[in-house]
């Protein structure tokens, strides 16, 4: 294993991250501590660290149990850290993180499936009929004759 990885490197590789460029801007933002200290994208992570990664509206802590040398697999994760975040710090996350998905404003992001449904079945149900006869008379004003 590797003895040391820079902590950008470390919150990608153990997947707290799905990106590293992610984990960089979260690292310049400020949302990642070490012993209440921020972190630059350089510090260096060794075993028995405590990462604290904050998703407002709580903080996340992870013990550094060993050193990966590139990305993990997601059955590997926890080999390598263990979340010591206390369980009031999750259920506020989860709770937080059920209140955004349930109060979505109608019409922003995605439609749902049932707001699909309901579009398919405005479009596909009785539409006005498209081809109706017109009966529109060209040749009602030819008597002009005029030539160009």
């Amino acid at each position: 294993m590797a003895d040391n990885i820079r902590i950008d490197k470390f919150l990608w590789a153990v997947r707290i991250y799905k990106t590293r460029s992610i984990a960089a801007e979260a690292i310049r933002r400020g949302r990642i501590t070490m012993g209440g200290q921020q972190v630059k994208g350089a510090k260096i992570v060794k075993e028995g660290d405590v990462v604290e990664v904050r998703v407002p509206p709580a903080t996340r802590s992870f013990k550094v149990l060993q050193i990966p040398r590139s990305r993990l697999g997601a059955k590997l994760v926890p080999e390598y850290i263990r979340e010591v975040t206390p369980p009031d710090m999750l259920e506020l996350i989860e709770m937080n993180r059920l209140a955004m998905s349930m109060n979505r404003r109608r019409g922003l992001g995605r439609p749902t499936k049932k707001e699909r449904r309901d579009l398919d079945d405005f479009f596909d149900g009785d539409e006005a009929d498209t081809d109706a006869d017109f009966d529109i008379d060209f040749d009602a004003d030819d008597d002009d004759e005029t030539t160009y």
